[in-house]
């Protein structure tokens, strides 16, 4: 929640006030320098940075928001329930590559879900010094957990007495906790030195300008004391800086790199090395902030004449016949400063859109999943209000993704051969990105060409990957823009990163298709048809990354007697399609063999093993006599089964069991017997339909077995029928537009005898 919608149920600060003294409590603990909270949102899957200390808040903006779906830390402690311990780049990199790309420095990190009762609220993170393993690093673990569940059960209160907490808002940026040492000064001395000297706090403010620095950032100290480098010098708020200060904060290394100032308005060539020149920038961290030190490149620092000579500077850093004091903020005086070193124009970011967008895309696996991205993140990033993109097959372009063109404008273009002269075709075939800062532009240089608004701008990419033709992309903006060497340089690299997206996509559709059909070929067409017993079956798959898994159950006739088979094999796609058909087929061979329940599982756990020695798969394993309702039960590493007794009564089965399938070669797997009364539902199930991100496994199976309770109260004279019961058991996962794991259900009841 915000803090506006905080002073309205709450008093005034409570919630922040927690979420900082938990925040300071987590760096103590672990000895980081800088810590934050992550909140939930009232986006749903959207966790938000609610407090961050110990950085200025808007060099992190890209980290403001995580989706707990995506593989970060953040995002599995929440979901996970887990703590989780980053010694080093080196491990980050391992575990988590997309954290070490957007953040390639050298630290260590701590992640902790914050939980009250049963909810999730957030994860407490902590950044530290790199170590050489988690062990060596002073971690009181203990505090650390106490301070999260401290924190977890402090918001669980305060939801007692209010609205749902959430948060919605920025990020507060707050100080680091004191550590009990006075902060240096470095007044006195350093105001006599011929180079610019200035100091930052952890927050990114002025806490200290010499004359001299003053003078070079062209502000008089009064007028930076206090406040932010990116407000009181604009000109340095620019991405590739961004990328060297963020790495000082994290890292504690000294940085040393260039930055070019803008030139005073009205000044010329030779106006002076004050104006229009470069900096050459150390940045030395240390624990109460940066301290920098600002040479001129390729001049001598002018000794003391800036310094103490009677008319050279004077208190305020200007010396005489100095240009007086103002912003250098001219927008035309960065003209010629190169890519990494200017502001694109119209505002845009010319690192950050890369960065999100790289993130994003490396989560997208189908076609239609990176056209959103493109549409979410680098639309607005650039202004843009329409997009299009096509992709290649059979020497034509086919629509893929279309947003903000009137209905049914683009469709005289869908399929165009590649021989069209039209632009979006003459951008792939020539590889070159066409650029039109007005409707005028596109018309002249394509006459008769249908438009879709009289006034805007156009960008045509080409999408290819590796040399390869992927596809184009159109952007559309609705009013005449100009676009500058900076942002055509960018926006070309970024077609080469949605062209790479796309790839992957058009392969992981390929692959998608054949593990649908091979899992649809796999799984029982129909179950057998018994007169003493009725079984229904269901099968749900996944919504993330490959949406087939192997998850499988099964129903063979063996004997006077019927096998119930579930099981879970671990992974998605066709691996995991291909070795649930092998398993299926095993256990199916097993049960028409006549073989006990514990050797199905000896016989089925060995023959993994040698199939694939790092595949692993649980499964629940039943001999049921249709006549007797006599059944024995062997169970390996599987969720526990589920019984209806025929008066409602429904619990959860406690069999004991042995490992899952594919460990130990020697493992035993012990039987139970049960019995299955006339009227009576035996519910199998793979974890897909318990698990939930952020919750324990047996709150998920809790509410399945409520669930299944309910559904046994009669509707009709009749009472539901099974196949009712099972829809009604998947009912909200099958509404659910976000499934991690695909889902098997298998629900057996015996007919009474008349």
């Amino acid at each position: 929640m915000t803090e506006s919608a905080e002073s309205q149920h709450w008093a005034p600060g409570r919630l922040t006030a927690l979420l900082t003294g938990a925040v300071a409590e987590a760096m103590r603990a672990v000895g980081g320098h800088v810590g934050g909270v992550y909140l939930r949102s009232s986006t749903p899957g959207l966790l938000r940075l609610a407090v961050l200390s110990g950085l200025p808040g808007p060099l992190f903006r890209p980290w403001w928001r995580m989706h707990v779906d995506r593989p970060f830390p953040v995002g599995d402690a929440h979901r996970l329930g887990v703590e989780i311990q980053l010694a080093d780049p080196t491990e980050t990199m391992r575990r988590y590559p997309q954290l070490a790309a957007g953040l390639p420095f050298r630290f260590g990190s701590v992640y902790v879900p914050v939980v009250g009762a049963s909810t999730a609220y957030g994860v407490l993170s902590v950044l530290r010094p790199a170590t050489a393993d988690a062990s060596s690093a002073p971690l009181d673990r203990d505090r650390l957990t106490e301070a999260a569940q401290a924190l977890g059960a402090a918001l669980l209160e305060l939801e007692a007495d209010g609205p749902a907490v959430v948060w919605d808002g920025e990020p507060l940026s707050v100080p680091p906790p004191d550590d009990g040492c006075a902060p240096g000064h470095t007044g006195g001395a350093a105001d006599l030195l011929p180079e610019g000297v200035f100091t930052l706090d952890r927050l990114g403010r002025f806490s200290y300008v010499n004359p001299r620095a003053a003078l070079l950032l062209g502000r008089p100290r009064a007028e930076l004391l206090g406040q932010s480098l990116w407000h009181a010098v604009p000109w340095l708020e620019q991405p590739a800086y961004e990328d060297q200060l963020r790495g000082a904060l994290l890292s504690r290394d000294p940085v040393h790199f260039q930055v070019r100032r803008p030139q005073a308005p009205g000044a010329g060539p030779g106006s002076g090395e004050r104006y229009g020149d470069r900096l050459s920038l150390s940045v030395y961290p240390g624990p109460d902030g940066l301290t920098f030190t600002a040479v001129p490149v390729g001049r001598e620092a002018e000794g003391t004449k800036a310094a103490s000579h009677p008319g050279g500077a004077g208190r305020d850093g200007q010396a005489d016949g100095d240009p007086p004091f103002g912003p250098l903020t001219a927008p035309a005086a960065l003209a010629d400063v190169p890519a990494s070193a200017a502001a694109p124009a119209n505002g845009t970011d010319s690192l950050y859109p890369p960065v999100i967008l790289a993130l994003a895309l490396s989560e997208a696996v189908t076609a239609r999943q990176v056209s959103a991205v493109v549409m979410q993140e680098l639309l607005p990033a650039f202004g843009g209000r329409r997009l299009a993109i096509y992709l290649l097959q059979d020497r034509h372009l086919y629509l893929a993704w279309e947003s903000g063109f009137p209905k049914g404008f683009l469709d005289p273009f869908d399929g165009v051969a590649l021989d069209v002269r039209l632009p979006g075709v003459e951008t792939l075939t020539s590889g070159r990105p066409l650029f039109f800062e007005s409707m005028q532009q596109l018309a002249a240089a394509y006459p008769g060409i249908a438009l879709d608004a009289e006034q805007g701008a156009r960008a045509f990419l080409p999408l290819i990957a590796s040399g390869r033709p992927v596809g184009s992309c159109i952007l559309g903006f609705d009013r005449p823009r100009g676009f500058s060497p900076q942002e055509r340089t960018v926006l070309t690299a970024l077609a080469g990163l949605v062209a790479q997206a796309l790839e992957r996509a058009q392969r992981y559709d390929t692959e998608a298709a054949l593990a649908r059909g091979l899992q649809a070929a796999l799984l029982p067409h129909r179950l057998p048809v018994h007169p003493r017993v009725e079984t229904v079956g269901r099968y749900l798959p996944g919504t993330q990354g490959m949406d087939v898994g192997g998850d499988w159950y099964d129903v063979v006739e063996a004997g006077d007697g019927l096998a119930l088979v579930i099981g879970d094999v671990q992974g998605h796609g066709v691996q995991a399609a291909a070795t649930m058909g092998q398993l299926r087929s095993a256990v199916r061979a097993f049960a028409l063999g006549g073989h006990p329940p514990e050797e199905v599982m000896s016989g089925t756990n060995r023959l993994l093993i040698d199939l694939d020695p790092g595949q692993f798969a649980s499964c629940c394993y039943i001999r049921l006599d249709p006549l007797t309702g006599a059944a024995r039960a062997a169970r390996a590493g599987h969720p526990q089964p589920l019984l209806r007794r025929p008066d409602g009564r429904t619990e959860v089965l406690d069999l004991p069991g042995g490992v899952v399938l594919g460990v130990a070669p020697d493992a035993v797997y012990p039987v139970v017997d049960l019995h299955l009364e006339p009227g009576a539902v035996l519910a199998l199930y793979t974890d897909g339909l318990v698990e939930r991100p952020g919750t324990d496994i047996d709150e998920g199976i809790e509410r399945l077995r409520a669930a299944l309770a309910r559904a046994a109260t009669p509707t009709r004279r009749t009472g539901p029928s099974l196949g009712g019961t099972a829809d009604l058991l998947i009912e909200e996962a099958r509404q659910a537009t976000d499934r991690p794991d695909d889902i098997a259900l298998l629900l057996t009841t015996r007919r009474a005898t008349h």
